[in-house]
């Protein structure tokens, strides 16, 4: 069995070269390849700010992108504080090779496993001294030449910079959940949205602000622009809605799935003197979006 382990959140570019490498090199000796990941995050578990920590994917996302690109087997463990006192040496005896029966294992340049964190090279020795071969994953980068982490890729999903997580993450960042009533006041100037209600709470929402979008509901697929913030000219409080007004579209879908697909921001939240001033500037911004179609 060829192993890969690590949490991969986002199933970024970075972890798709390692997955990439998995299958090849478990096709190539006639083996079988397996992805060993965890729930919840460590940092849930351990840290005091675990309450703060925003994830790219939920674990449902991740396991079927995982699975979309061709890994035999996928195992997800629990992660528990009793867990996380084990050391490398003992994950890799106990779980890789004795649980799992890992014979090979594929390291990113990253890799960093057990209580006692050794960096990727001190892991690669103590897996070559339990016997284990060790296959070394190249680094990747992004088109701008940074390196591809999943918390740089929530760094600039939290700023609003949405294209630049896409080009790590290697498609659109998305939210996933439930179209559930709002307060209808978009609809009587025009402009008719949708709110979201998330599946996976802890999924991390982009930054304030408006953004170009695609939309995922009834089977289809559209265009829009969605508002992610707290909507200061009607006045919502301290809480965040992400509300998308779907362009061409006008059906009543309470109770349905939606996603919505980050492709572009193009302005920050802004308090307006009136509905009428909203008015005109959403009108504004449909028109900018309508040009990147």
């Amino acid at each position: 069995m060829v192993v890969a382990t690590g949490f991969f959140d986002g199933v970024h570019i970075g972890h798709r070269l390692v997955i990439e490498q998995l299958v090849a090199v478990a096709k190539a000796r006639g083996d079988e390849s397996l992805i060993i990941t965890f729930w919840p995050h460590p940092r849930n578990v351990l840290q005091k700010d675990a309450s703060s920590l925003r994830l790219l994917t939920s674990l449902d996302e991740k396991k079927r992108m995982l699975q979309s690109l061709g890994v035999d087997n996928l195992e997800v463990i629990g992660f528990t504080r009793e867990f996380s006192r084990l050391s490398a040496e003992e994950y890799l005896k106990d779980y890789v090779m004795d649980r799992f029966g890992g014979t090979s294992i594929i390291l990113g340049y990253d890799n960093r496993m057990g209580s006692d964190s050794p960096d990727s090279a001190d892991v690669a020795s103590v897996a070559e001294r339990l016997g284990l071969d060790v296959i070394r994953a190249a680094q990747i980068s992004s088109g701008a030449g940074m390196a591809v982490s999943s918390t740089w890729i929530r760094t600039m999903i939290s700023a609003g910079n949405v294209e630049a997580a896409a080009d790590m993450l290697g498609y659109g960042y998305f939210l996933h959940g439930v179209v559930v009533a709002g307060n209808r006041i978009g609809r009587t100037i025009g402009f008719p949205t949708a709110n979201m209600q998330l599946y996976e709470p802890l999924k991390l929402v982009p930054g304030n602000g408006v953004y170009f979008v695609s939309v995922e509901t009834l089977g289809r697929q559209y265009y829009g622009m969605c508002n992610v913030g707290r909507r200061p000219t009607v006045g919502n409080g301290n809480s965040v809605t992400i509300e998308t007004n779907i362009f061409g579209f006008d059906e009543d879908i309470y109770g349905l799935d939606i996603t919505v697909t980050f492709l572009k921001r193009i302005r920050c939240e802004t308090k307006y003197v009136s509905l009428e001033a909203l008015k005109e500037q959403l009108t504004k911004d449909r028109s900018l979006c309508e040009e990147f179609l």
